[in-house]
């Protein structure tokens, strides 16, 4: 790929002020291992739909649809953790390659929480949302990993966070490694966004959560 590196940062803003579907402060406490096959729609999670996103449980997957541009969804476990090793399987099942989704971890509120994003055409990003502004982690931007399965494929993320280190990987590699003290806890959530096209659709499936 030509291109290295996107500025994708403007939008972000704005995005995050037109949806935030289904975000809760959570409540549910650390019981560690804890896991969801999302075969159960009553197990718990927050997720809700309007005329911009359509987040919920489907045929044993929880399903994120973003049908409008420069938006972005997800549905909260409503549980609390500190240091927990994180796995999901995720799958991106339709629309544009240029997109965003993965996972979010010691959400605090709307306003805060850290996100560990990928796209459909290879790219990853680390970032934290502090009080309205937007912060990255990793670089400078969007940087691309060979480790990320591109299109309609399935990517394995996980996220490992002790005190205030946290790692990130994808099919087994190891993308980052930041440290940021502002969270020490906080819920979980899946998310998936789009940008300059719609109809993002991303399922996850065999969420997994234990002690790192």
């Amino acid at each position: 790929m030509a291109v290295t590196i996107r500025l994708r940062t403007a939008w972000v803003g704005a995005a995050l002020m037109l949806l935030l579907v289904a975000c809760g402060s959570g409540g549910g406490g650390e019981m560690l291992p804890w896991s969801d096959d999302f075969s159960d729609p009553t197990s718990g999670w927050r997720a809700e739909s309007d005329a911009t996103a359509e987040v919920g449980y489907r045929d044993g997957v929880m399903r994120v649809l973003v049908a409008v541009p420069n938006s972005l969804a997800w549905a909260s476990a409503e549980r609390q953790f500190s240091d927990f090793h994180l796995t999901v399987e995720a799958t991106q099942v339709a629309g544009p390659d240029d997109n965003e989704y993965g996972v979010l971890v010691r959400v605090k509120d709307p306003n805060h929480f850290y996100r560990f994003s990928i796209s459909g055409d290879g790219y990853y990003q680390i970032s934290v949302y502090d009080d309205g502004v937007w912060q990255v982690l990793s670089g400078d931007d969007w940087l691309p990993s060979d480790a990320i399965n591109h299109g309609m494929a399935t990517n394995r993320l996980e996220v490992i966070g002790q005190g205030v280190m946290m790692t990130f990987v994808v099919n087994g590699v190891q993308l980052a490694q930041v440290q940021d003290g502002r969270y020490a806890k906080g819920d979980i959530g899946l998310y998936a966004g789009s940008f300059f096209e719609p109809n993002v659709e991303v399922y996850f499936d065999n969420l997994h959560v234990d002690a790192p």
